[in-house]
């Protein structure tokens, strides 16, 4: 077997929301580097399609279009998925990326807060995913699958809040809707499977990650020493969606450096 027949892509067609930064942009320009046709959609329309062009000036075979979409709201959702249907027949591949965070000091966390993060990350995947099963079913077959990847992250894995409780609690609900729709379509020949990411470069994370002193900083608390590279998620997801990963559903697939198996120090460090 080869590289092309375990990975490539060619031919498919996928959808990234929030696909136009961060891990979704990286995800993105490993699809189309497998040869994708891949729709990138976020709230702003601009910056989607800054990002395809930008990503289509790379020289790759596949190919990015970019577009609005708003995951966080009913309406919004139903002209995502009429938009996705007016592009194409049969979508291979849905990443469901877009998400959004916020943190305070426990005992300061607004109710607003909490309700829009639960909105953006468990209710618009959900609801998406749903919206849009008629055209996965249309690309899914016996021997290749339609994938479904959602994006959790190490926070839904672990107890670490760091302020950010809603969105912690969010991904460890993708995480279970995860297995849950990996159960249920898998009859329907669409597996479902999540990325449990760690620290990598993004907007949601510039606090900890635009400055170079502090992402060092914060790469030397991952066991692995650093933080994630664009590459990670990429490879994730070429494997993920490619012949190589059809056999695989309701597989939480850490992308952490380790944090995620991470316990404390050892029990018995002080009678060494």
């Amino acid at each position: 077997m080869t590289p092309e027949t375990l990975f490539g892509l060619a031919g498919k067609t996928a959808l990234v929301t929030g696909g136009a930064t961060g891990v979704g942009r990286m995800a993105a320009e490993g699809l189309i580097a497998a040869g994708a046709r891949v729709l990138v959609a976020s709230r702003k329309e601009d910056a989607c399609k800054a990002a395809a062009a930008d990503l289509n000036e790379l020289g790759y075979s596949g190919k990015a279009e970019g577009f609005a979409g708003d995951v966080s709201t009913e309406e919004g959702i139903a002209s995502l998925a009429e938009e996705v249907g007016q592009r194409t027949d049969s979508l291979a591949i849905l990443m469901n990326n877009a998400g959004t965070s916020w943190g305070m000091p426990l005992g300061e966390f607004p109710y607003h807060a909490w309700e829009r993060v639960m909105r953006v990350n468990v209710t618009g995947l959900f609801q998406l995913t749903q919206a849009l099963l008629p055209r996965l079913e249309a690309a899914a077959s016996d021997d290749d699958p339609a994938r479904v990847v959602n994006v959790g992250s190490v926070m839904g894995e672990t107890a670490h809040g760091d302020r950010a409780y809603s969105y912690a609690a969010s991904k460890a609900a993708v995480h279970h809707l995860t297995r849950i729709l990996a159960k249920e379509l898998a009859a329907k020949r669409i597996t479902v499977n999540a990325l449990a990411p760690g620290p990598f470069v993004s907007n949601m994370t510039a606090f900890a990650t635009a400055d170079e002193d502090v992402r060092s900083k914060v790469g030397a608390q991952v066991p692995l020493g650093r933080v994630g590279r664009p590459g990670d998620i990429a490879a994730a997801m070429q494997y993920l969606c490619g012949y190589g990963g059809a056999y695989v559903t309701g597989a939480i697939l850490p992308i952490s450096g380790g944090i995620n198996v991470e316990t404390g120090p050892d029990l018995f460090q002080e009678a060494y």
